[in-house]
């Protein structure tokens, strides 16, 4: 008993009926009310659930049908939700076919080079801005941002050029001061299982792009999202950033077959990072020409004026001129496959 199908035309009434029961055997319920049909997702350990009581509940007038899901993410399965999720922030549209660009420097180092970043890659195409005011590094002593400060050059970036702004928050104590700038907030890979912050995210309004752990299978990635779902929060982005395996050649292992069979599993967005999961930029161009072959949603690459001398990550960052003559080549890509950059 993991979804409950309502009649076409079921009176408001008995979708609070429905509600009420589901109350009283201790389970939540989400409620999504397409054009046709009022699906409602039950939330909590259903196997508790007699076959009685599912009966009882089919029985309720204008209860069209009582579903099983085997998946342990329901609200993120295809069961749940049939038509793909669009995400629209400031207009631009996630999900559909425009293949939307976030494009951006890994971190934000200052005001004057992220403001000639942010024109450079809106002029070669980019929707959105993306940039780390807080970082994750692997060494305590390497450059964690500027905080709160590189947040407002993200912002006036924003009011200059119309690019929302992605940014990736570490800790539940930053959720206020992220929320008030950014359009879309990022959960990096190594904060993929941080589960209470992934609730504290799921109980705001903005859209999440959950990037994939370093390790983590499918499922667990799904269930993440899952938790996010579970507080209320149905626009999240599933960010394929390449996992770690035996190969060292690369940075990561740039995991394509991922993109097609989310699409099979989940209704949500695709997004592919190649950046991060090749770690090298000649490689970046290929791997996203692939990602768009292969079905993504959006993609997000790092760029940088001066690579050489970047805080972080700068092998893997393209340069303006490198970047928009991608940009050119992946207007083609799309279009061969039936989409838009």
């Amino acid at each position: 008993m993991d979804i409950i199908v309502l009649q076409p035309g079921a009176s408001e009434d008995a979708l609070k009926h429905v509600l009420k029961k589901l109350e009283s055997k201790g389970l939540k319920a989400n409620v999504s009310q397409g054009t046709e049909r009022t699906i409602v997702g039950v939330i909590g350990d259903t196997t508790k659930v007699t076959e009685d009581e599912e009966d009882a509940i089919r029985a309720i007038t204008g209860v069209e049908n009582v579903v099983r899901i085997l998946k342990p993410y329901k609200l993120a399965s295809r069961e749940f939700k049939k038509e793909n999720t669009e995400i629209n922030v400031r207009g631009h549209v996630i999900g559909g076919k425009k293949i939307q660009v976030m494009a951006g420097p890994c971190a934000v180092e200052n005001q004057t080079i992220l403001m000639d970043i942010a024109d450079k890659v809106k002029g070669a195409g980019a929707t959105f801005l993306r940039g780390g005011a807080f970082k994750p590094r692997t060494s305590p002593y390497a450059f964690q941002g500027l905080g709160e400060e590189g947040l407002q050059y993200l912002a006036a970036a924003r009011e200059k050029t119309g690019l929302p702004i992605v940014t990736e928050i570490m800790d539940p104590r930053d959720l206020d001061v992220i929320v008030k700038y950014a359009d879309i907030i990022q959960i990096g890979a190594r904060n993929m299982q941080n589960f209470r912050l992934l609730l504290e995210v799921g109980s705001t309004k903005k859209p999440v792009l959950l990037k994939r752990g370093l390790s983590s299978t499918i499922k667990e990635w799904l269930m993440s999202a899952e938790y996010i779902m579970s507080r209320g929060n149905q626009e999240v982005l599933l960010c394929e950033r390449g996992i770690r395996t035996f190969e060292t050649a690369t940075r990561n292992t740039l995991d394509l077959s991922a993109v097609p069979l989310l699409k099979q599993l989940t209704h949500l967005p695709v997004v592919v990072d190649p950046s991060h999961g090749v770690g090298k930029w000649d490689l970046v161009a290929p791997m996203t020409k692939a990602a768009i072959a292969a079905g993504a949603d959006a993609l997000i690459i790092e760029v940088h004026t001066n690579p050489e001398e970047a805080f972080s990550d700068g092998e893997q960052s393209l340069r303006p001129d490198f970047f928009a003559s991608m940009m050119r080549d992946l207007k083609q890509i799309a279009n061969a496959v039936g989409r838009e950059i």
